[in-house]
């Protein structure tokens, strides 16, 4: 069964999707003080945006945008993450992983260890900042099966962590926002939604994206399965191979632990098309941390990981 958007056909699961995520994230402004939506200018947050529009305007959005760079961004995303929130008008508060190494909060093992795990404790020290009693994300329960375990709401205790064996019951769509000073709400709008509902989502709104989500010619070394980029923080080393294909990005974060997919889709349909036969998940694809790091995701998660 099909609906109708602007006198164009539309997925009718995408409706409902959007209304229960437009629902959610009016909660969240309902029941907190002091919100912030995570804003990185990668696809999912991108969806975000939209969804808060539909949400709160012709409004100002009731929370700023936060972004928790770790320095190490794709120029591509971070250049379209300023020029959106400019051209939406709203606050964009931006910390940097950096800025927690120069206060001794965040110590690498070695110069090329990823910040990417270290996110969690800028993120940690920007809602101490702001004393933001939520943070709204874009994380979906199918990318990850420690994200799968997590409800729309997930409670944060006072330092930041999160129990998997310690949350909050949703029945009937209705949650519980309730937080003591210095606890915290992750509120996830888009959990039920899936990669598809994404793109196909970015396909009815005529959304916008960073040019890196679709092919182009990239250097790239093949190493475990995964392709890794050639960049000045992750040159070729002695013996790799460097190869010139094309690819795009299926999700996009630190530069040192995300990898493209080898791919020819130059459309948003060419995207949704290869999506919808694809039988590996965006982060088994993509994410380098995933496949190396030390830290499972349920224990990044429970150290204050977004």
């Amino acid at each position: 069964m099909t609906a109708t958007l602007l006198g164009r056909p539309a997925l009718a699961h995408l409706d409902w999707l959007e209304a229960e995520a437009i629902h959610i994230l009016r909660e969240v402004a309902g029941q907190c003080a002091n919100p912030a939506l995570l804003f990185s200018g990668g696809k999912d947050s991108i969806c975000l945006l939209r969804l808060a529009e539909k949400a709160f305007r012709p409004g100002r959005f009731p929370f700023p945008l936060l972004h928790v760079d770790t320095g190490h961004n794709y120029s591509e995303v971070t250049a379209f993450r300023d020029r959106r929130a400019a051209e939406l008008g709203e606050r964009l508060i931006v910390r940097s992983v950096e800025d927690s190494m120069a206060r001794g909060t965040v110590v690498l093992r070695s110069k090329d260890e990823s910040r990417n795990k270290h996110q969690s404790v800028t993120l940690l020290e920007a809602i101490e900042e702001f004393e933001f009693d939520a943070c709204i994300g874009g994380a979906r329960r199918d990318e990850e099966k420690a994200r799968a375990k997590e409800r729309i709401f997930s409670f944060r205790d006072s330092f930041g962590q999160w129990d998997p064996k310690n949350q909050r019951p949703e029945l009937w769509d209705i949650y519980n926002a309730r937080a003591h000073k210095g606890e915290n709400i992750r509120a996830f709008p888009i959990s039920n939604w899936t990669e598809l509902d994404v793109w196909q989502y970015i396909e009815r709104e005529r959304l916008e994206l960073p040019s890196i989500y679709f092919a182009h010619q990239r250097q790239v070394v093949k190493k475990n399965g995964l392709l890794q980029p050639v960049t000045p923080l992750t040159p070729a080393k002695e013996g790799d191979k460097v190869e010139t294909i094309s690819v795009r990005f299926r999700t996009v974060g630190d530069i040192t632990c995300t990898a493209p997919v080898e791919s020819g889709a130059h459309s948003v349909a060419d995207i949704i098309a290869e999506t919808a036969t694809t039988t590996i998940t965006e982060r088994g694809a993509t994410r380098l941390d995933d496949q190396t790091s030390d830290a499972s995701m349920e224990q990044r998660k429970k150290e204050g990981y977004f």
